[in-house]
């Protein structure tokens, strides 16, 4: 597969599989903080947008960035985490093809609920196309990986499980994902109508994502209305590299596949994620479908 020059597929993703788990172990302590009423007004802070932010996102970051910087000195890329923005290493302006993008808590607001579900997010994007993903989900001790051909599932110990997306196809048989903590009232409506079998909310996209992947549930749908926030590129591009290499599809309502590293890293309108990329864009007419018949605006 392409790689920056000098790298070796297996021996990056060992290396990321320590990070990881590094990772895990920083989450886990500080979710166990989060029970203490004292400790959390210590440990939760709100950024500039009003969105919280824990000891945890900071602490995981730096992590992240270190042990890439550290152990990948001479490599031509950069990173792009949420927290950041984006990091040029080699202390270059160096124009290169390759992004890392980091999420290093997804789920924030689950996080703090202690619903357990929340995951770190970590992909290396090439010309803008999410290539390889990772995203841990502590509370499960579930290490999701994408090597772009594959995408499996371990535990801390190493022992690895196979993807298990559904067989459902037609949408009265499928069970939907939607957001737990960025809801509105058009989806909503959207998904009733659809007329899905079964509607569950879920706190972070890798968590949900990752439930699609076990074959608990069949579609993930975001909407994010104009003059609302929207999920960014470190919402998506690691559980796309997973979905996307175990045979599932993410795209947007028109069936085009997401654009990264546009201006502010927005993606914005109705995103789609399914367990069949043949079946993706029937999925995708149908809702469609469904917003025409019933003139429901989305932009």
């Amino acid at each position: 597969m392409y790689l920056p020059e000098g790298l070796d597929i297996n021996y990056l993703i060992d290396d990321l599989r320590c990070f990881s788990w590094e990772a895990a172990e920083i989450l886990l302590f500080y979710s166990n903080q989060l029970r203490n009423e004292n400790a959390k007004k210590e440990l939760i802070k709100t950024k500039h947008n009003n969105e919280p932010v824990t000891l945890a996102d900071l602490k995981v970051n730096e992590l992240i960035i270190e042990r890439i910087s550290e152990k990948y000195k001479k490599v031509k890329w950069h990173l792009l985490s949420e927290e950041n923005g984006i990091i040029k290493f080699n202390y270059e302006d160096i124009s290169t093809n390759w992004l890392w993008v980091l999420d290093p808590l997804d789920g924030t607001r689950d996080f703090i609920q202690q619903t357990n579900n929340y995951a770190l997010h970590l992909a290396l994007n090439y010309k803008n196309k999410p290539k390889i993903g990772i995203v841990l989900i502590p509370e499960r001790e579930e290490l999701w990986i994408s090597n772009k051909k594959n995408t499996w599932c371990e535990n801390r110990g190493g022992l690895k499980a196979k993807t298990k997306l559904s067989d459902r196809r037609e949408i009265c048989t499928m069970k939907v994902v939607t957001s737990k903590n960025h809801k509105n009232q058009t989806l909503k409506n959207i998904i009733e109508k659809v007329g899905f079998k079964e509607s569950i909310s879920m706190g972070s996209v890798g968590c949900k994502i990752a439930s699609i992947l076990r074959g608990e549930n069949d579609v993930y749908i975001s909407l994010s209305l104009q003059g609302q926030s929207s999920p960014k590129d470190w919402d998506f591009a690691a559980p796309e590299a997973l979905l996307i290499s175990a045979g599932g599809m993410i795209t947007n309502l028109d069936n085009k596949e997401l654009d990264y590293n546009k201006p502010n890293f927005e993606q914005n309108g109705l995103i789609i994620a399914s367990n069949n990329k043949d079946n993706h864009k029937n999925i995708c007419e149908q809702i469609k479908l469904v917003l025409e018949e019933n003139k429901i605006c989305i932009d």
